[in-house]
């Protein structure tokens, strides 16, 4: 009796009508046409086109665009989540965003702008080795590969939960939307399509928090519910690397995240790219920080909605939400489902999260694959032609793969969890090599490839222990309280199991904040890096410094390039270094191309 009721109050709240499905179909409708619009019309007929947008795009549809791509239905839907189960100590997580945007103005984006690159493992060939560069490529592959099918399935489940529609119906057509605006229209159909997905995405956010938090009875209410129930939560000074969320892995922990999720990874930085100038790259990153803390305080405030709304009856134990990221899709059914319409603009807002992360990380896997994978290693040119063929097939065969690869994820639930940690263990290596070639000078290739090498091999098995701990109920986190008194309907409540506390077994690094796996990574890869390079220097191996453009500005002003023993006769018949001609034959003046290392 008891699962019956449940069965009907779903089915009662799945009230998607016509005119919700009008509106969905009127967003993919848009993304299709922006997409003929600079495919077919506005003709691209070169690389930079395509991949950069003539790098003559403007600041604020870019930033909008770096918004769009950067939350995914993961973040929409995950985060009330977060605040629902464990409070909103997560929210302090914007003061590292906002430390990232000066790091990163200061420090990273004028090397990557300066030097005009198309992908930014460009630079890994020039300031170490096509050997570093191919490391670096590889992680940026295999993490997106993974990670795709998910950004496409969790906004399925959200449709799923609305509409009950069939999520092999659904994943295929908004996919098969996806690849045909990507592939016809470029980084320009990227960015407009954003543009348009995340209008969608916040209206839709606000529409839930408006509505929802009128239907609850106002904000005061929303505040003191969440206030008696402990989620309203002051920063947490908690000094030990094990406690889950604290100030100073949020703030400082999550500044290295964001440094590796903006700062280089090639999805974001492509777009920074596109911009004429650096004046404008370094607006549109204070422009992406304001943009998604804003996101980010709504997302967390429709958790806190969550709670105020089922605080006396948690749908989760009475199984009306099937899954902790359905949350959200519920609320939107409870306090939208009788408005025809809104909860169209809704999961169209969801669905616009997933479009544009997956539509820009398309775009930037076939800007990786040319400038990576082809023309390091072969040496044939190809016409313009070739590369709009070679750059479209690439966006069309990998989103076939992640449509395919979401079957797989459906069917393996852990996959999820295997996931998260493959973006844990490739993130930190990833930033410890590119900081290692901006910041420190005397690193040279062979220590910046075992040092990447080693910070994944231990990150790996980190990252993999600790999951498959939790996977197994070894590591826990309590969450706030949560009760079913006040539900009125029936419902069967689950057997809980009790499992055992192993956890004195597992080694203490294994309960660690996930948010210092970054921190750890990239610190681990710069240590063996500079260790590497010193060992080197020892044995009397000579590395010659790097072009003084491939530092970051404040290195440019501190390291002085030491003359190289070959180059004292020059320095000689000069009398100094300062006098030496620019057309020198010292080996010290060759173009970066010919830098290398030697024996």
């Amino acid at each position: 009796m008891g699962d019956e009721n449940i069965v009907t109050n779903m089915y009662q709240m799945q009230k998607f009508s016509w005119i919700d499905y009008i509106v969905f179909v009127l967003m993919l409708a848009i993304s299709a046409f922006v997409g003929v619009y600079w495919g077919f019309f506005k003709k691209q007929t070169t690389q930079n086109d395509y991949l950069l947008g003539g790098r003559n795009m403007k600041v604020i549809p870019v930033s909008m665009s770096l918004v769009a791509s950067f939350v995914s239905g993961i973040t929409l839907l995950g985060s009330p989540t977060e605040v629902y189960m464990y409070g909103t100590q997560y929210g302090y997580i914007i003061g590292g965003i906002f430390l990232m945007s000066i790091v990163m103005t200061q420090v990273y984006l004028p090397v990557f702008h300066e030097l005009q690159i198309t992908s930014n493992y460009e630079y890994l060939s020039m300031r170490f080795d096509n050997r570093v560069r191919l490391f670096g490529s590889i992680l940026f592959t295999f993490t997106l590969i993974g990670w795709l099918p998910i950004v496409i399935y969790v906004p399925a489940l959200a449709f799923n939960q609305v509409t009950g529609v069939d999520i092999h119906i659904i994943t295929p057509i908004v996919c098969l939307v996806c690849i045909f605006y990507t592939s016809a229209g470029g980084l320009q159909a990227v960015v407009w399509t954003d543009v348009i997905q995340i209008t969608a995405m916040v209206g839709a956010m606000a529409l839930v928090a408006i509505k929802g938090t009128f239907d609850v009875g106002g904000v005061g209410v929303v505040w003191q519910r969440n206030m008696e129930s402990g989620r309203i939560e002051a920063p947490n000074w908690d000094p030990r690397p094990t406690a889950r969320h604290t100030i100073w892995n949020l703030v400082f922990g999550g500044l290295i995240y964001w440094l590796q999720a903006n700062a280089v990874n090639q999805t974001m930085v492509q777009r920074y790219l596109a911009l004429p100038t650096l004046r404008g790259a370094k607006w549109a990153v204070i422009y992406f920080c304001i943009g998604i803390s804003i996101l980010y305080c709504f997302c967390l405030y429709c958790g806190l909605l969550i709670y105020a709304r089922f605080y006396d009856c948690d749908p989760l134990q009475t199984k009306l939400a099937k899954a902790k990221d359905q949350l959200l899709p519920l609320l939107v059914m409870d306090v939208l489902g009788g408005i025809p319409g809104l909860p169209g603009v809704f999961v169209a807002g969801i669905f616009s999260a997933a479009l544009s992360s997956l539509s820009t990380s398309l775009n930037s896997m076939s800007a990786v694959v040319l400038e990576d994978f082809y023309k390091p290693f072969f040496k044939k040119r190809l016409s313009d032609r070739q590369t709009n063929w070679l750059l479209k097939s690439v966006v069309i065969l990998l989103g076939g793969l992640s449509l395919g690869l979401v079957f797989i994820v459906e069917k393996m639930g852990t996959i999820l969890q295997l996931t998260m940690t493959l973006e844990a263990m490739t993130m930190g290596p990833q930033l410890g090599v590119f900081t290692m070639g901006i910041l420190m000078p005397w690193v040279d290739a062979t220590a910046a490839l075992v040092g990447g090498v080693v910070g994944l091999a231990i990150m790996a098995w980190w990252c993999l222990s600790a999951q498959m701990a939790i996977a197994r109920g070894l590591i826990t986190h309590p969450h706030k309280h949560l009760t079913t008194e006040g539900c009125q309907y029936n419902f069967t409540v689950a057997d809980i199991v009790i499992t055992p506390n192993e956890s004195s077994e597992l080694h203490k690094v294994m309960h660690v904040s996930y948010m210092w796996y970054t921190f750890a990574g990239a610190l681990m890869t710069i240590f063996v890096g500079v260790l590497i390079s010193k060992a080197s220097k020892w044995c009397g191996k000579v590395y010659l410094p790097p072009d003084p453009k491939l530092l970051a500005p404040q290195m440019r002003r501190l390291y002085r390039e030491p003359p190289h023993p070959r180059d004292e006769p020059f320095i000689r018949a000069y009398g100094n270094e300062e006098n030496l001609p620019m057309n020198s034959t010292s080996i010290h003046m060759k173009p970066i191309t010919e830098r290398a290392e030697i024996s």
